[in-house]
C-alpha cells in the first residue's frame, strides 16, 4: 500500500501538542480528524478534557461530541465509531488522521481487537484493511510538568470549575461527572466540600501529572505488543515537527 493511503496516527500524553500539530498537518495533506480520546465522545464537557474546538478553524473532526454524558460506550464503540470516521474520510478522497492519548482506544484500532463475542451493537466483527503511519510526541518530563501546570492554570481561568457547575445544574449525576476522572472527579470532590481549593488545585495537578505517567506507560507496552511508533524530537520547533511527519510521508 503506497504511502497516500496509510492512516496517519498521532499519539503522546496530555499537553504534549498533539491536536495543534494534528491540523497543521491536516491543513496541509487535506485531511479530517478521528479523535481518539475516551471523554471528548461527551458532550458539554469541552474545558476540562481540552477539546479546544477553535483550534480545527475549517478542519473537519470526527467522534467528538457524539454522546451523551452516560451513553454506554465501549472500546469496540469506539472502534466501530473511528472505522465509520476513516472509511468515510477515504470514501472522499481525503487523509484520515487520528489523533489523541487514549492508549487502549488507539490499540484497539491499530492491532484489530476482535472481540470474543461480537457487541450487541453489531452483527458481525469487524473488518477493515487500514495500514497505519504512526507517530508520537513525547517532550521531556519537565517540559511536560510545566506545560501541564500552565495549562491547568489556563483552564481553571477558562471557567473549568463554572463548566462543571453547569453539568451538575443540567441535571448530570455527581457519580456520572466523578467516574469522568481527573478534572470532573476532583471539581466534584471541591464543589461538594469534600476539599478545599488549594488542595483541589495541587491534588489535580498532581493526579494530571500521574495520568500522563501512565500514558506514556502504556505507549511503550505498545510499543512492546509490535507497534512501531516514530517518536518525534522534542527538540525540533513547530513547522520542524510538521515536517519530521511530512518527510515521512
Amino acid at each position: 500500500m503506497s504511502m497516500e493511503n496509510k492512516v496517519l496516527v498521532l499519539l503522546g500524553p496530555t499537553a504534549s501538542g498533539k491536536t495543534a500539530l494534528a491540523v497543521a498537518l491536516a491543513k496541509q495533506l487535506d485531511g479530517e480528524i478521528v479523535s481518539a480520546d475516551s471523554r471528548q465522545i461527551y458532550r458539554g464537557m469541552d474545558i476540562g478534557t481540552g477539546k479546544d474546538l477553535q483550534e480545527y478553524g475549517s478542519v473537519p473532526y470526527h467522534v467528538i461530541d457524539n454522546h451523551e454524558i452516560g451513553d454506554a460506550y465501549s472500546v469496540a464503540h469506539f472502534q466501530k465509531e473511528a472505522i465509520d470516521a476513516i472509511q468515510d474520510i477515504r470514501s472522499r478522497g481525503k487523509r484520515a488522521i487520528v489523533c489523541g492519548g487514549t492508549g487502549l482506544y488507539l490499540e484497539s484500532l491499530i492491532l484489530q481487537y476482535q472481540f470474543s463475542r461480537v457487541p450487541d451493537f453489531l452483527e458481525k466483527p469487524l473488518k477493515y484493511a487500514f495500514e497505519f503511519q504512526i507517530f508520537g510526541l513525547n517532550p521531556p518530563l519537565d517540559v511536560r510538568r510545566e506545560r501541564i501546570s500552565i495549562r491547568l492554570k489556563q483552564r481553571l481561568e477558562a471557567g473549568l470549575v463554572d463548566e462543571v457547575k453547569g453539568l451538575l445544574d443540567r441535571g448530570i449525576s455527581t457519580d456520572a461527572l466523578a467516574w469522568m476522572g481527573l478534572e470532573y472527579k476532583w471539581i466534584v470532590n471541591y464543589i461538594e466540600g469534600v476539599i478545599a481549593k488549594e488542595e483541589f488545585e495541587k491534588g489535580l495537578e498532581t493526579a494530571i501529572h500521574q495520568f500522563a505517567k501512565r500514558q506514556m506507560t502504556y505507549f511503550r507496552k505498545m510499543e512492546r505488543a509490535g507497534i512501531e511508533i516514530n517518536w518525534i524530537p522534542d527538540t525540533l520547533d513547530f513547522q520542524a515537527k510538521r515536517d519530521y511527519i511530512l518527510n515521512f510521508i
